[in-house]
C-alpha cells in the first residue's frame, strides 16, 4: 500500500520556505514563551511546532515580538538598517 493520493501527511508543511515566518508562526512563538520561557532557543521551535531554527525565533523575538520591547533604545547599526527597510517596505 502505497500513499493515498491527494492526503497530505498531518502537519504537511506546505509552500513555507525555512527562515519565512508566518503571523500564524509569530503567535505560536509568543505564545510558546509566555507559558514555558525562553530558556533553550535550540529547542523551542520544535517544542512550539515552529518551522524556524532556534536562531531565527530568537532574532524574531528580540528583534519584534518582545512584550517588553522598547523602539527608541537601538543602535546605530540598526537604527541604519531600520531606516533602509523602512525605505524599502514603507510603514506598515
Amino acid at each position: 500500500g502505497g500513499m493515498g493520493r491527494g492526503r497530505a501527511p498531518c502537519g504537511a508543511k506546505v509552500g513555507l520556505n525555512r527562515g519565512s515566518g508566518t503571523p500564524q508562526e509569530d503567535m505560536r512563538l509568543i505564545a510558546y514563551i509566555q507559558k514555558h520561557g525562553h530558556a533553550n532557543w535550540r529547542a523551542l521551535p520544535k517544542q512550539a511546532g515552529l518551522l524556524r531554527c532556534g536562531k531565527s525565533c530568537r532574532l524574531r523575538w528580540i528583534n519584534y515580538l518582545r512584550p517588553d520591547l522598547k523602539r527608541g533604545n537601538f543602535t546605530a547599526d540598526e537604527e541604519d538598517t531600520i531606516i533602509k527597510l523602512h525605505g524599502l517596505l514603507g510603514n506598515k
